[in-house]
């Protein structure tokens, strides 16, 4: 197996094997210099051959093969931030610094990557954030998703014929949403963190007034979306410079966007949806047949909920509950992967490979059936989380055969119970963890930069099923459950996830993927529960994800062409696409904390202190 090279990271150090390599080649350094290069973690040792007879020279005291880690993470002792973008991540770590808990932290990178992850950062989407209150080790759900106005209705993408119109759902103004980012980040403020709302801002308001440069990844990612965002004045007046998207190096300055949070942090939440913002986007909205109104946005509510829980080899896992579909799937894939010895079949193998596509196709015909808002419809949580109905899915899967997506259909599960997305995880010294991922659903969201605010508008309403059966920008097909209904969230695979052990945080993560956002975050949690991997390792190795429909197997480059052609005999349809999420995740050891930023995007990082 081939793994990507692992980027630097923020903290100065020198690899097991360069440290290795210096002390055999005698280059004279004192002992105390020595001690200062040599590797933060402790790993086993390899030992030497022994001499062949009692005359043969002493062995030397260095070990030249010291460890078993392939890619290290960062450490810290006191704190640790991981988000897709360097700037954020600054942000993030400079207030824990300062005194703030992991939720101040949160929210001043919600923040910053509005200003500096224009693609996928925003104050006009929504999202999930999961918060560990380490004083009452209670964990909550806060979900800040967006929802549909008042005037929406359940056959609004179709045409005369009743078919989907394409793009209706994606790039117009009926596209967008009433978004809950401000509320979400506003509300966990208020009850969760420590510093008032305008000092976790004011550094974004800093970043948006200033500007900063354009890196390679955002100019690329403005090139190839350039159709969409150069249809709308507002957006081309921020992201373009002589009718071309902005390239890399050049100055990204968001004058507007600045204002906005200016009057956020003098206002609070009020001043998005029922002040001057709020008018701006109602105002944006009328202008091209949109539907949100300032009604709509006065109306937004945030809403707590229990996270989705199970357990997997002793670990506790909690994810985000409906309408988020993340949870409930990682735990219901769990549970049925947990008869498997997957350690003994070792990371990347095909029967390993094999079984975890069998239950994602399942799960994900379940989701299909099962999943929507739940203040809308009655969601299964429970049944379809129960160890007893993992037992009965369990029971379909053939260990040396695939089975085809045409002959599976959703499961019964217990009666009802009485991209583009980013993601971010924070750890502070009191054991307060949080795990956020939110979205403005594609790259740019609508590419709709509501005149006025510098703010981009989210195209969720294409997460809605348009008509059952048909499938939405990534693939998936919803029914009845996920029908679009005025004031209902749209279904969400965003799986802001932590592992317990023993009742502490022992694992913060989460992914953008659009519908590989729940295998990605799976495979994570696998990684480090089955195989022993650090969060650099289970960040480089190849994903592989199956969503039941299109029946493929779609893999990363990097598994070997052995392992692909075993589960081409097993019935697999495997094609090798792009990558799949880019995940940010903390581990919290014993002796600190160890965070890696996934190097699927060479933006972000992973800091402490």
């Amino acid at each position: 197996m081939t793994f990507p090279t692992a980027r630097p990271t923020l903290r100065v150090r020198l690899s097991t094997a360069a440290f290795a390599s210096v002390m055999a080649l005698g280059v004279g350094l004192a002992a105390p210099a020595l001690a200062q290069l040599a590797p933060q973690t402790a790993m086993p040792q390899t030992a030497m051959p022994q001499a062949a007879t009692p005359q043969a020279a002493p062995q030397p005291s260095v070990r030249y093969d010291i460890g078993y880690d392939i890619f290290y993470p960062v450490r810290a002792q006191n704190g640790m931030v991981a988000s897709e973008h360097r700037l954020a991540t600054e942000i993030g770590v400079a207030i824990l610094q300062r005194g703030g808990n992991a939720v101040d932290a949160a929210v001043a990178v919600g923040f910053a990557l509005a200003v500096v992850l224009p693609n996928a950062g925003n104050v006009g989407g929504g999202g999930f954030m999961i918060v560990h209150d380490a004083k009452s080790g209670k964990d909550v759900a806060i979900d800040f998703r967006e929802m549909a106005p008042a005037k929406a209705s359940r056959d609004m993408y179709l045409d005369g014929q009743g078919k989907v119109v394409p793009d209706r759902s994606l790039y117009t103004h009926l596209a967008v949403g009433i978004p809950g980012t401000v509320a979400g980040l506003a509300h966990a403020q208020a009850k969760y963190g420590t510093l008032a709302l305008a000092d976790v801002i004011a550094p974004a308001i800093k970043l948006a007034r200033e500007g900063y440069a354009v890196t390679p990844q955002l100019a690329g990612l403005l090139e190839v979306e350039r159709d969409h965002l150069a249809k709308w004045g507002a957006t081309r007046a921020v992201f373009f410079k002589d009718e071309r998207p902005l390239r890399a190096g050049e100055t990204l300055v968001q004058a507007d966007l600045a204002a906005s949070l200016e009057l956020i942090a003098k206002d609070g939440p009020k001043a998005f949806y029922e002040g001057p913002i709020a008018e701006r986007i109602a105002a944006e909205m009328s202008r091209h047949g949109g539907l949100v109104t300032a009604e709509d946005l006065k109306a937004y509510k945030v809403v707590e909920r229990e996270p989705v829980a199970g357990t997997y080899r002793g670990y506790t896992v909690k994810s985000m509950p409906p309408p988020s579909s993340g949870g409930t799937h990682i735990v219901q894939i769990l549970n049925m992967l947990e008869r498997y010895p997957l350690k003994d079949l070792g990371a990347g193998s095909a029967q390993g490979i094999h079984l975890m596509a069998e239950a994602m196709k399942l799960a994900y015909a379940d989701r299909s059936e099962y999943l929507g808002d739940p203040d809308f419809t009655k969601v299964p949580v429970r049944g379809l989380t129960s160890r007893a109905y993992a037992d009965e899915l369990a029971k379909r899967i053939d260990p040396d055969k695939a089975t085809p997506a045409s002959t599976i259909k959703p499961g019964k599960p217990a009666p009802y119970e009485s991209d583009q997305t980013t993601h971010f995880s924070v750890a502070d010294s009191q054991g307060n963890v949080v795990s956020t991922t939110y979205t403005l659903n594609l790259n740019f969201g609508s590419g709709i930069v509501a005149e006025g605010t510098g703010i981009l508008l989210n195209n969720e309403m294409d997460d809605f099923s348009a008509k059952p059966g048909v499938p939405n920008a990534f693939g998936l097909i919803g029914g009845d459950a996920n029908a679009i209904q005025p004031y209902k969230r749209p279904l969400s695979s965003m799986s802001p996830t932590i592992v317990l052990k023993d009742g502490k945080p022992w694992l913060i993560t989460g992914s953008p993927g659009g519908s590989r956002i729940i295998t990605t975050t799976l495979e994570t949690v696998i990684d480090h529960i089955d195989f022993d991997m650090n969060p650099a390792e289970a960040a480089a190795v190849p994903r592989v994800h199956h969503q039941w429909t299109p029946d493929e197997l779609r893999v990363e480059k990097g598994l070997s062409p052995d392992t692909i052609r075993l589960l081409e005999q097993k019935g697999h349809k495997v094609a090798v696409k792009p990558t799949m999420g880019r995940t940010q995740t903390i581990q919290l050891r014993g002796d600190g904390l160890y965070g890696y930023s996934d190097p699927r995007n060479p933006d972000g990082a992973a800091a402490g202190y």
